[in-house]
């Protein structure tokens, strides 16, 4: 009798459950273990080592059989862990030894176990295979080299350097590679950093923006995360020129994946370092293919909101419930009034009257009407509760602030938006999705970008704009005092 665990994929088979399941059959089962399988996700494989199994499992089992990658060649770890595994001795009734939150097996490290199976591994590596080769032709049947008589061939000389020599693959090459797949529960502790670093990164990208107490120690984690990125790129690079084809083969696609994914983030950090700007690029009349990336596919992930990191840093679960509507008339005076309070708490001591106006003041007064489709309202159980409008021509708002807006702003930022959102509605989720789905509808209207206008007072929005990761702050002529100016391209 087979016993999966506690899951088709358990994170974990402890001693009670296998002695439950005993008493159950009347005998000792074996253990069917999808640990390492990665046949339902076509862009993961498992080369992390056999744990969460204490040892005082190997008495009370007829045996263990593992369902490890769909590739032959990566099976190395999974099965030279279990092994270590198999092997590892149980007194069968000491019980594990509890190291803080953690659970230290005294008969077996999966640390060590994951050394020793890398150590091996890299051996495999290093030397050349038969089945990766070329398979050569008969002799009978290659046709001879024509060559040239009278010029006389090159032949190097012997302190001569090659153009380029691989470096071999290391030992840290492996658990690199390791830590970058290691487990369906877990990620290694290099890939952990890493995500902790680009999500610190992009929270506090403010600091690279502007002179603050955090720009230094921002500038040194990216720094620092930049490294770990080139050291994957280094490993990619030694990894595709060890000697064994066939490993590599069957590895290949998983690492041009993860190379590609971190010189993204790679990129993305920089960009929010100011250190590569985006480039403008102009769409003409008559466009090449390759400005429309991705085909239909990409279109529709355009079309769809961002993919976000939901799955990795959990938010607390929401109690409210909130609705998104388009904005009718009759949500004027809702919207006023959120307004006048937000803009009564965000200008500091300063009395209202004394106020410099906002551009984007004449929206949420009422005084102009948003553009169609370009107007939303977010309401829970007690009324109203934000807002989000928008013009796609910003022209208009300037006219009626009496405030002239440059042509080169406008070119690049001819749409204005405003959000607001009221204290009580404390999971910025609702909002977020408020802004991606306006800026959805703005770019669907054939504009090439939004900017707003905010007081340097209103701590609380100007940290919602520099969160959303889509929004710069931007030069703009004539702005009054104690006012900023984001931007974003669409």
């Amino acid at each position: 009798m087979c016993y999966i665990g506690p899951k088709v994929v358990s994170n974990k088979i402890s001693v009670e459950s296998i002695e439950e399941v005993s008493s159950v059959l009347k005998r000792p089962p074996v253990i069917w273990d999808n640990i390492h399988a990665n046949d339902y996700d076509p862009q993961r494989i498992f080369l992390g080592p056999y744990k969460d199994r204490p040892t005082e499992l190997i008495p009370k089992l007829r045996g263990v059989l593992t369902n490890p990658n769909c590739e032959f060649y990566p099976n190395f770890v999974a099965i030279h862990t279990l092994a270590t595994w198999c092997k590892s001795t149980s007194d069968g009734g000491q019980r594990d030894v509890e190291m803080g939150d953690e659970k230290q097996d005294p008969c077996y490290s999966p640390e060590k176990a994951l050394t020793l199976a890398l150590t091996d591994w890299l051996q495999e590596f290093l030397s050349a295979d038969q089945n990766g080769a070329r398979p050569k032709k008969d002799s009978s049947d290659e046709e001879p080299m024509q060559t040239d008589i009278g010029e006389s061939p090159y032949i190097p000389g012997p302190g001569e350097n090659p153009l380029y020599t691989a470096e071999p693959l290391t030992l840290d090459d492996l658990k690199l590679l390791s830590d970058l797949f290691y487990l369906p529960y877990e990620h290694g502790q290099t890939a952990k950093t890493m995500l902790r670093e680009l999500d610190w990164l992009k929270n506090h990208s403010r600091a690279a923006a502007a002179e603050t107490d955090e720009t230094a120690e921002w500038c040194s984690r990216a720094q620092q995360f930049d490294g770990m990125c080139e050291a994957v790129v280094q490993m990619f690079n030694r990894l595709s020129n060890a000697p064994n084809r066939s490993i590599l083969y069957d590895l290949y696609n998983y690492i041009c994946d993860i190379k590609s994914g971190v010189g993204l983030a790679r990129a993305y950090v920089k960009t929010l370092g100011g250190q590569c700007p985006p480039s403008a690029q102009l769409m003409n009349d008559d466009p090449e293919p390759w400005g429309f990336r991705g085909g239909l596919s990409g279109e529709f992930q355009r079309m769809l909101p961002c993919h976000g990191n939901r799955d990795l840093f959990r938010h607390p679960l929401m109690t409210e419930v909130y609705c998104m509507r388009p904005y009718s008339p009759e949500d004027k005076v809702q919207v006023q009034k959120i307004f006048m309070e937000m803009k009564s708490a965000g200008g500091g001591k300063m009395p209202l009257m004394m106020l410099p106006p906002l551009l984007c003041d004449s929206l949420s007064s009422g005084e102009l009407a948003p553009s169609p489709q370009c107007a939303l309202i977010l309401e829970d159980e007690i009324g109203v509760c934000g807002y989000a409008l928008a013009l796609t021509d910003a022209q208009p708002a300037a006219a009626k602030t009496q405030r002239a807006v440059s042509a080169e702003v406008l070119k690049d930022f001819p749409s204005l938006v405003t959000i607001q959102v009221l204290p009580r509605v404390i999971d910025s989720t609702p909002a977020k999705r408020m802004i991606v789905r306006l800026l959805s509808s703005i770019k669907n209207s054939g504009s090439r970008g939004v900017f707003c206008e905010l007081r340097q007072s209103d701590r609380r929005m100007l940290d919602f704009y520099t969160k959303l990761g889509c929004f710069k702050p931007i030069t703009m002529a004539g702005l009054p005092e104690d006012v900023v100016a984001m931007g974003a391209s669409l």
